[in-house]
């Protein structure tokens, strides 16, 4: 029975020490990035038929724009 537990914290701890930890962004560069977001992508409004970009292209942006420290120094907001 010791022999099992072992092996399972074993491999517990193998698992937790393989996951990568998350880092904590700031609040203003969450900011920054919330407000180029709404500005490259505004909100849809009814009768417009622009498309504002899919939640997929609104999230690769905001993650673009946080790796690059909340700033986003492209002409074409939009990601192609």
């Amino acid at each position: 029975m010791s022999n099992i537990r072992l092996v399972g914290l074993a491999s517990a701890l193998l698992i937790s020490s393989a996951m990568v930890p998350a880092h904590a962004i700031s609040v203003e560069v969450a900011r920054a990035c919330d407000a180029l977001v709404a500005k490259a992508f505004p909100p849809r409004q009814i009768g417009n038929p622009a498309s504002s970009g899919s939640a997929r292209e609104q999230r690769n942006y905001f993650n673009k724009c946080v790796a690059n420290g909340g700033k986003m120094d492209d002409g074409n907001p939009k990601p192609k």
